[in-house]
């Protein structure tokens, strides 16, 4: 290890839990920690075993991970109990994890009030947990809630507590700013002082954004020598969020010269997997954040983008292709085209940059977004687009029509029910076939109907279910006649999983897009034949 590695510990699936608003599934987990992998982090915290049932459920089926360590959250053992004998120390260290991250108080204030404990038993607390979690897992990092506030307070028993966590073998001692208060030149301060006791390289950095401050205290503390930042995907996390990773990891990289666990190809998905995880999530892009906003690289036509035009250098701080996002001038119409083309080369299609197709692909898209689609969240639904230019789809069916029939009435029973009828009409082949089914919804009976007619001419289809579904209004100021999207996230009995999108003024129209780009991406991924002619 150098002086200039720092590592990157995810909280998005624990403490980025907690923001408003933010409820994952445990696929929603899986995904996630899967793109994290993906690019290089150091670090994932997969939740709180023991803490909930979606928690524990991933943890008994975690992904698959190749370049990042899965880790388990949890606190120290409890007042009167030894370490082995402390129920949710024992579910943490037990979830499977190779790496156990524990948070302990270490302000004197929160040791009295909130625990209500001598504040030598807290600091015994500290290096039993430490101890017993370093005899059960690879790795053991301590989190020292409220540190920097301990700190202000009792500089003496703060660094009493790290020091219990250190010397009883934590890999990474995390100075926590819990409240968020802290400013950058107090962070750099302290960690110096710090860094006297426990070397820089045994420390980590936690910032909450309260006062706006949680990327440049991050980065203040690694001047001043932590080697360790945590933080989470878009700044997600309670009250105004934790450090946003996505705009740390670049100024790491790019500014600072550090190095992190991600190569410059890792660092160009970055665009890709901040506006990917907006999407799931169902909230809209923060399109003027730093490096991967849809505006970070905008230049309005005038003096500005006549300046850019001649060197990018005028108005831009970096290259944008370094994080995978690109230049737009409104005047040129070449924006987009390299990352078209990059995104082209992810999914193994090899264009020329001369084929006059690139340029109808460009057009296409640009028009479909004005239209509302958005494809970072939905790589399949692109994938098709792009291939269907190019004339590499096959016709596999043709929707003919459809109507679904929704009836609220009370039934026999005296109960209100809602039913959902979907009537479908396909062709293939020259023949027509038609379909009628009931559905738990109008998507459910949609979907339902086109099985029933597909599954006998394609059986690989049997195994595609829908296991997410979300719907965006895109004009709420049109009221009820707004324009929708609705992104559904399918899988299949082989584990894959793949994102899809629709748009319309018509919510079941859009889910039918969707639904229809869900069912042609398996086909074509699986090899399928449409029916000769």
């Amino acid at each position: 290890m150098t002086d200039k590695r720092v590592y990157l510990y995810d909280c998005t699936l624990r403490d980025g839990a907690q923001t408003l608003g933010v409820d994952f599934t445990t696929l929603d987990k899986q995904v996630v920690a899967r793109e994290l992998d993906r690019i290089g982090i150091d670090y994932i915290e997969g939740g709180w075993p023991g803490a909930n049932p979606t928690d524990d459920d991933f943890f008994a089926h975690p992904p698959k991970l190749e370049r990042s360590r899965l880790t388990a959250f949890g606190m120290t053992r409890r007042a009167g109990r030894s370490a082995e004998n402390d129920p949710g120390l024992v579910a943490v260290l037990g979830a499977g994890a190779k790496a156990a991250c524990l948070v302990g108080k270490t302000w004197d204030f929160q040791v009295e009030v909130a625990l209500g404990v001598e504040l030598d038993e807290n600091v015994r607390m500290i290096g039993d947990s430490i101890a017993a979690a370093g005899r059960r897992v690879e790795e053991v990092l301590f989190d020292a809630e409220h540190f920097f506030d301990g700190f202000k307070a009792n500089r003496d028993y703060a660094l009493s507590c790290v020091t219990a966590a250190y010397e009883a073998g934590a890999r990474w001692v995390v100075l926590c700013d819990t409240n968020g208060g802290t400013l950058p030149h107090e962070v750099e301060e302290i960690v110096a002082e710090v860094a006297k006791c426990i070397p820089g390289d045994k420390l980590g950095i936690h910032c909450h954004d309260d006062t706006g401050n949680a990327v440049a205290c991050s980065l203040a503390a690694v001047k001043a020598g932590a080697r360790q930042i945590q933080g989470a995907l878009n700044g997600l996390g309670e009250r105004c969020g934790n450090a946003n990773l996505v705009t740390l990891i670049p100024s790491l990289m790019l500014k600072m010269g550090y190095e992190t666990g991600l190569t410059h190809g890792d660092l160009a998905r970055l665009t890709h997997l901040s506006r990917m995880f907006d999407e799931n999530l169902n909230r809209a892009p923060n399109r003027s954040a730093p490096y991967v906003g849809e505006t970070a690289f905008a230049h309005k036509g005038g003096l500005h983008a006549s300046a850019v035009e001649k060197d990018p250098r005028c108005y831009e701080h970096v290259a944008p292709e370094l994080v995978g996002n690109r230049r737009t001038i409104v005047v040129s119409d070449q924006a987009g085209r390299s990352s078209i083309l990059a995104r082209l080369r992810e999914i193994g299609i090899d264009v020329a940059v001369s084929d006059s197709k690139l340029d109808d692909l460009l057009g296409t898209v640009k028009a479909r977004a004005v239209d509302g689609y958005a494809y970072d969240g939905a790589e399949a639904s692109f994938e098709l687009l792009a291939r269907r230019v190019l004339g590499e789809v096959p016709e596999y069916f043709r929707l003919t029509s459809f109507r679904v029939i929704d009836e609220r009435r009370w039934n026999a029973r005296g109960e209100l029910v809602t039913l959902s009828e979907a009537t479908v009409k396909l062709e293939m082949d020259g023949q027509a076939f038609m379909a009628v089914a009931e559905g738990n919804g109008p998507v459910n009976a949609l979907d339902a109907g086109l099985r029933k007619v597909l599954i006998p001419l394609y059986p690989q289809l049997s195994d595609l279910k829908l296991v997410d579904y979300k719907v965006r209004i895109l004009t709420p100021n049109d009221g009820t006649r707004a324009v929708t999207r609705v992104m559904i996230e399918s899988a299949d009995g082989h584990g894959e999983a793949w994102s899809t999108v629709g748009v319309s003024t018509n919510v079941i129209d859009a889910s039918y897009n969707a639904l229809n780009d869900s069912i042609v991406y398996k086909l074509f991924r699986d090899g399928a034949t449409p029916p000769a002619g």
